[in-house]
């Protein structure tokens, strides 16, 4: 399927499009040049060929998938790659893919700082950002105006604006999770107006009075895959009622109020008031303020933390998390996993075991 609509968008509007690794970097730049931006979580399942073998077993599925995938041809009909410095494994990637993977086309790289931003920082992820232009543009298309960048600004920030109001009111969306995040996930590869407009039909759903009846939960994370994972815990009987997942809700910006008089300043202000990221800071403070806001807001009644096997930053913070929520007596499930097609017998035991004794009066208290 996203074949297909890459090969309509390049054909039908002209634009090129660049395959990007997890998990931030700046689409507005991409959008600006009439670039489509295609983001490649892994994918999920089996590695798509003996090239996966060429890293360690302990490099997480997201990279060695990755890998198997551009070496099968998987990304072929992309123009280029783009790999931001998320982790040393993504960040290597850009190596490997065409000494081990045959990629023969571009491969651009995104570096941003770790750490809050200061005069110096915000002066180099800025140099970044228009370095990033300037390969971009060897693929044969226009460097983004300041005009063209204000626009993609304000698009990504409609984008943004309508995801938050829509998580506001999860509960009073008749959608099921599946649904909803199969929408919003479809972000990852559509043109901005298109993924747009699908989020105003979804918004136009809303009910004035509660929808959702299951029990609400929170899940934190790196990409909800499998999937499946939205059918077990409607299955269970509760909703997601936030998350934080880094390939979803953690990439929404709150920000409201923004300067455009300079887009490139702007695309900085961006970077810097993002959602708290362990691959953006290893400060652990902020990002569990931070969750600690969504999980009031929302009402969740517990915690699934849902990682990947091997993936260092988010594994950093598990250790914080897990003392955090049990300092505050949040009921929590770790599920750890590697890319799977979908989860095996035990972990849907387990999912289904958590939520049940979230539904005791005790712990709804």
């Amino acid at each position: 399927m996203r074949k297909a609509y890459i090969e309509e968008q390049k054909s039908r509007h002209g634009r090129k499009a660049v395959v990007v690794l997890p998990v931030h970097y700046p689409r507005e730049i991409l959008t600006a040049m009439n670039v489509l931006a295609v983001e490649l979580w892994g994918p999920p399942g089996p590695p798509r060929g003996p090239e996966a073998g060429r890293l360690q077993t302990y490099v997480c599925a997201v990279v060695r998938n990755a890998l198997a995938f551009i070496a099968s041809g998987g990304a072929d009909v992309a123009d280029g790659a783009l790999f931001p410095h998320t982790c040393d494994s993504v960040q290597g990637l850009a190596t490997l893919a065409p000494d081990f993977g045959g990629w023969k086309k571009p491969a651009f790289r995104f570096i941003h700082p770790k750490g809050p931003l200061r005069a110096s920082s915000r002066a180099f992820i800025r140099a970044e950002m228009v370095a990033l232009a300037q390969s971009l543009a060897t693929l044969g298309v226009a460097p983004p105006t300041d005009d063209a960048l204000r626009d993609a600004i304000r698009l990504h920030r409609e984008i943004d604006a309508l995801k938050l109001r829509l998580a506001d009111r999860r509960a009073y969306l008749p959608v099921n999770d599946a649904d909803y995040y199969r929408v919003l996930r479809r972000g990852e590869f559509l043109w901005p107006t298109d993924h747009l407009n699908e989020l105003r039909d979804i918004e136009r759903k809303l009910l004035d009075t509660p929808a959702q009846k299951g029990i609400p939960i929170f899940i934190t994370g790196y990409v909800p895959e499998p999937m499946s994972i939205f059918d077990v815990v409607a299955e269970a009987g509760a909703y997601v009622a936030g998350d934080d997942y880094a390939a979803v809700g953690r990439r929404v910006n709150s920000r409201t109020e923004l300067d455009l008089s300079d887009p490139w300043a702007a695309l900085v202000d961006l970077y810097d008031s993002a959602s708290p990221c362990p691959t953006h800071s290893a400060e652990q403070a902020p990002r569990l303020a931070h969750l600690d806001a969504i999980m009031q807001r929302c009402g969740a009644r517990g915690v699934i933390i849902h990682e990947q096997k091997f993936c260092e930053p988010q594994l950093f913070d598990v250790p914080a998390l897990r003392r955090h929520f049990g300092a505050h007596g949040i009921p929590q499930l770790y599920l750890e996993g590697e890319l799977e097609s979908d989860f095996s017998g035990q972990a849907r035991t387990r999912i289904e075991a958590f939520i049940e004794t979230l539904s005791s009066p005790r712990s709804a208290a």
